[in-house]
């Protein structure tokens, strides 16, 4: 059974959706399956902070007593610094647009509906999931410093605001209400790695596809090669 301390990232994925909740893919997504896993040759997600996950109690009182405390509704988000993520996704997900000379601009139309999931494991290897299939990602500044001796690193540095799933089905909870993010473990009866991509990826179904970084240790997929691995369906 998984534990609750975990440790590092595997590997974090994004897509964009559409209104509907349905995955883009090719030129109108971050690629042509739709799904971006950050990593690569120097790429890789630095830390991925997630807070809001429950709001602190107002206590209620009556009768000169606190008889109940209400709790308001989840707002997630992740702060995340990233490296060497390829620019074009990063100006995706942003909502930056191409002149077509070179430079970017951001839209002063809707920002991009854009899916998260978030991979790392807990001390036994159990592989741990955190997912957000609807959001919207903000890169608020940048800091800038000049070299020395040393290179001065300006990783970016992005937030991303969790927002209720855009699909009717998804991310419910025991009383038929939808919730803004979910949590899975690959040591769970019936986890699917499949089911799980599908949901959060605005009905994703091609994992074969997949470049995994570094062993991916489930039960509905085998590693078949070195790092990054491709992974196939049992």
């Amino acid at each position: 059974m998984a534990k609750s301390s975990t440790h590092g990232v595997r590997y974090i994925g994004l897509a964009t959706i559409d209104d509907s909740g349905a995955l883009l893919k090719g030129q109108s997504g971050l690629s042509d399956n739709g799904i971006y896993i950050i990593d690569g040759k120097g790429e890789g997600t630095i830390t991925a902070n997630i807070t809001g996950l429950e709001q602190a109690g107002t206590p209620v009182y009556a009768n000169n007593q606190v008889k109940l405390i209400q709790h308001g509704k989840q707002q997630p988000q992740v702060a995340l610094t990233v490296l060497n993520m390829n620019n074009d996704v990063l100006n995706k997900i942003k909502g930056y647009v191409s002149d077509g000379k070179g430079g970017y601009v951001l839209s002063s139309g809707d920002k991009p509906n854009v899916a998260l999931l978030l991979c790392s494991e807990d001390v036994d290897g159990t592989l741990i999931y955190e997912g957000f299939s609807h959001g919207e990602v903000t890169e608020t500044g940048r800091n800038h410093g000049t070299d020395n001796n040393n290179l001065t690193r300006a990783d970016a540095t992005l937030t991303f605001q969790a927002l209720e799933p855009l699909k009717a089905d998804i991310f419910m909870d025991d009383k038929g209400v939808q919730q803004p993010y979910k949590v899975w473990a690959d040591d769970e009866p019936g986890f699917d790695l499949n089911l799980m991509y599908k949901e959060v990826f605005g009905g994703f179904s091609d994992v074969q596809s997949l470049r995994i970084p570094k062993k991916f240790k489930t039960t509905t997929v085998t590693q078949t090669s070195a790092s990054p691995t491709s992974v196939t369906a049992q």
